[in-house]
Order: C-alpha cells, then structure tokens, then sequence
C-alpha cells in the first residue's frame, strides 16, 4: 500500500483573535488550499478547516477543535500539509516540475538546465546558471515535461557578457 504524499503548504505564524483562528505563511501558489471545508494536517493529525479569510496577504484560518487563543498560540511554528498535488490549470506546471529541465533556445542553442525558479509579484523568472528567463510566454515558448524540455526565446543582454 502506498502513501499518499503530502506536502507543506502553510506555517502558522501566530494567533488572530480569540477564537482561536490562525495566521498562516503560505508556502504553496495555491490559495484554494486554505478554502473551508479542506482536509489539511497538523502533526500528521486530519484537521478540517472551518473557515478562512485572507488579512494582509496571509491566511486566516479556524481549523476544527481550536475554539480559544491559547490553542491557537500552541500551534505557532507548525507546519500544515495538504495530500497529494493541487489541479492544475492549463499552462499551469509546479516549480518543483520545472527544476531540472534542460533549457533550449527556439534557434536549438543548449543553455543547461533549469537551476531554481524566483517568485515575484509581477510573474516568477527562470534561473539557469546566471541567465534569468522571466516565465511569461515572451520568453518561454514551451514546456515539455514528458521530454524534459523547456523552450525559451532570449533576447539580447540576457545572456552574461552581452552588456
């Protein structure tokens, strides 16, 4: 029997209120994780979420049989993990997915391999070695998981040395 892979997808950061919700450090893309009504585990515990609301960026979250400030207090520093992989949109990979990819250009020049992707507010950028690809389709012509391929359109200055 195999076991459902779990993942972190949040860490509580402290107490808000006193009815024991939560505030949460998101560590997933996907905020429909944190909707009410989702599964999520606290210390390998099954914990339902009841309600959620997003303050400043960050989820608040009442999850089931935390009724005061004290036991949300308790929880502080825990991680919450969620079972297997979130649905993806089309177009939509996990960062996890892209590391490890070699790199191509439209005119076939090797670059390497996808080495980490950054996030930022406007869209996330590709590194690989010391080229950075913002990920927005300009840039990015394709993905290919099955070949382990991903397809980028440079433009000049990316490259180092082309100043």
């Amino acid at each position: 029997m195999s076991e459902v892979k779990r993942t972190p997808i949040g860490r509580i950061v402290g107490a808000f209120g006193i009815r024991g919700q939560v505030k949460v450090e998101m560590l997933t893309s996907f905020e429909s994780r944190f909707d009410p009504g989702n599964t999520v585990y606290l210390d390998g515990a099954a914990v339902k979420i009841q309600a959620s609301q997003f303050h400043k960026g960050r989820p608040l979250i009442k999850l089931s049989g935390i009724e005061t400030m004290s036991q949300a207090e308790a929880l502080q520093w825990k991680i919450l993990e969620a079972e297997g992989e979130p649905e993806l949109d089309e177009g939509e990979f996990l960062i996890e997915d892209l590391i490890g990819l070699k790199v191509v250009t439209v005119e076939g020049e090797s670059l390497g391999v996808v080495d980490d992707i950054e996030e930022y507010p406007a869209h996330d950028v590709v590194l690989v070695g010391e080229i950075r690809i913002p990920l927005i389709e300009e840039f990015v012509k394709d993905i290919d998981l099955d070949g382990e391929t991903m397809t980028v359109r440079l433009i000049y200055g990316m490259k180092p040395g082309e100043e």
